[in-house]
């Protein structure tokens, strides 16, 4: 995978087993492992979960933390600590390692379970959005939907313009 990866795109219902495994669809898989099996599991928003390429992930965050880093330096966040430690601490519990296994079957960590929304046994949608693939709760996703639908030809001519 490139500094870009492909653009990932498609919407697909899968269950989670009592493990709280699934399996991901091949056309969004195997992008994410193109450079090796590490992802990354991020909290995106209550009831939706994203995976990332572990490299694409971590130039991604490598270049945040270091801009924030140089305004440390230089002074320009004096004031603003509460905001640098929300920072860290959601970056501390926002995002953790996984592998995906044979056939691209993802393992849901614990931690991430709650937030995502879903029991074992309950439908997952598997979502490619754009960058990296989401995981979503059915009813979060339908909301998320309706909310942003609207603004999809808007949207789609201010990136293609």
């Amino acid at each position: 995978m490139s500094a870009h990866p492909e653009f990932l795109l498609g919407e697909f219902s899968r269950t989670l087993d009592e493990r709280y495994r699934l399996s991901l669809p091949p056309e969004l898989a195997e992008p994410l492992t193109a450079e090796g099996l590490d992802c990354i599991v991020a909290k995106e928003q209550l009831g939706c979960l994203s995976l990332w390429s572990a490299a694409h992930w971590q130039r991604r965050l490598d270049e945040g933390v270091e801009l924030v880093k140089g305004k440390m330096r230089a002074g320009r966040l004096e004031g603003r600590w509460e905001e640098v430690q929300l920072l860290g601490r959601l970056l501390s519990t926002r995002q953790r390692p996984v592998q995906l296994a044979g056939r691209g079957r993802l393992v849901v960590p614990e931690g991430f379970r709650e937030f995502l929304a879903v029991e074992a046994g309950g439908e997952v949608l598997v979502v490619g959005a754009g960058v990296c693939v989401e995981l979503w709760q059915p009813s979060a996703w339908q909301s998320h939907l309706a909310a942003r639908m609207p603004e999809f030809r808007a949207l789609f001519d201010r990136l293609a313009n």
